[in-house]
């Protein structure tokens, strides 16, 4: 632990390097103005907020009264860095006014001793200033290695989503944005053979390490359950019957979440789906600004032991695109679904190609720079002519 010492006075200096050598704290270094002190710190005169060097000092112990520049600024020029901010700074004072007190403490000070120097009570105030600042250290090192735990597993959490595909007669493709570093939406499709493709998009309720943890359960079994059962009220049930076989003792909430389940066969021309409290799918064929809705037919995913499903189906003779997408892209438009449908509905008509830079204007422009409450997926499927059989 590094301790150093701020005060014009060399008095003043002397007396506290001794009460500190007695108490064995000998790591200790001097700065016989502000300006100095802000030079060992690796900063400058409090302009250049850049991150300069790191600083291996622990404590300082500031005089509040010297020439040039006090400790009260000095504190504030500290504050404006940081990576400095967490070094516990006890003011040295003989002033006794309550307000100068109360300033400095404003500036960032996190204690203070008055002139003449008590040694008890110095001694016990770097004590409980160090102890706080290695408690403080531990925290934030844990809390790193934690990021950088979520971030090694979003990296894992993308690899399983299914890479673009695209063949002559079907094209599927996605952008996917999380509201934190881990999230609960999944999408993937599997190419079953002789032109049929299954597609799925699903919203885990919540998001973050929890709904994560269930996405990553669902996509593990996944691709065995699609080609096991191909069927869309098959692959629901079995999905809804994996979810419950997930007994979580003194579960304090119900997970569930919404799927949209697709088999398209591209040479019949044919859809046939399961919408599990999702959002509408938006199925666009020929020239049509309208689309036709994918609307929920059961209740969501997990919710009861049995899910009761009455699959749907529908057949296209042109061109077309449909559109899944979860709950995050509706949220962008105020009103009702009505109003949220009519706003999709105006990004999503302007053609079949796929058109990922308008898709990402749209729906995920400076997304960046704000806090985002929830998930955004959008699926975007191409559907050639097909040929009939």
């Amino acid at each position: 632990m590094k301790i150093l010492i701020v005060d014009d006075n060399p008095t003043n200096v002397i007396i506290i390097r001794e009460i500190l050598k007695k108490e064995n704290y000998r790591n200790f270094i001097t700065a016989s103005s502000a300006k100095e002190m802000l030079k060992i710190l690796g900063v400058g005169s409090g302009n250049d907020t850049q991150r300069p060097r790191p600083s291996d000092v622990d404590l300082i112990l500031l005089d509040m009264m010297m020439p040039e520049m006090d400790g009260i600024e000095a504190c504030r020029v500290v504050q404006q860095y940081e990576h400095l901010r967490d070094i516990p700074i006890i003011m040295v004072t003989a002033v006794g006014d309550s307000k100068k007190l109360a300033e400095a403490l404003d500036a960032g000070a996190g204690d203070y001793v008055t002139k003449p120097i008590n040694k008890v009570e110095l001694m016990a105030r770097i004590r409980l200033a160090l102890r706080l600042k290695r408690e403080k250290d531990w925290h934030k090192e844990r809390d790193q290695r934690i990021q950088d735990e979520l971030k090694l597993a979003a990296l894992v959490q993308n690899a399983v989503l299914s890479l673009p595909l695209k063949e002559e007669d079907f094209e599927v493709h996605a952008i996917y944005q999380p509201s934190f570093e881990l999230a609960g939406d999944l999408y993937a499709w599997f190419p079953l053979g002789d032109g049929r493709y299954a597609v799925i998009l699903l919203d885990m309720m919540g998001h973050g390490i929890s709904s994560s943890l269930f996405c990553m359960f669902l996509a593990s079994v996944l691709k065995d359950t699609v080609t096991t059962y191909v069927e869309p009220e098959k692959v629901i049930q079995e999905l809804n019957r994996r979810f419950n076989q997930l007994y979580i003792e003194k579960q304090l909430v119900q997970y569930y979440f919404t799927a949209i389940y697709l088999v398209i066969d591209s040479r019949m021309k044919r859809i046939d789906y399961v919408n599990a409290g999702h959002p509408p799918g938006l199925f666009f064929e020929g020239g049509t600004k309208e689309p036709v809705l994918l609307e929920s037919n059961c209740h969501p995913v997990g919710l009861f032991d049995r899910i009761d499903i009455q699959p749907q189906s529908l057949s296209f003779e042109e061109e077309g695109h449909l559109v899944l997408y979860t709950d995050g892209l509706l949220e962008m438009a105020e009103g009702d679904q009505e109003d949220q449908l009519k706003f999709m509905t105006s990004h999503l008509n302007g053609g079949h190609e796929w058109r990922e830079e308008a898709m990402r204007e749209a729906f995920f422009v400076d997304e960046a720079a704000v806090e985002r409450d929830d998930d955004k997926c959008l699926v975007w499927i191409t559907l050639g002519k097909g040929t009939e059989q």
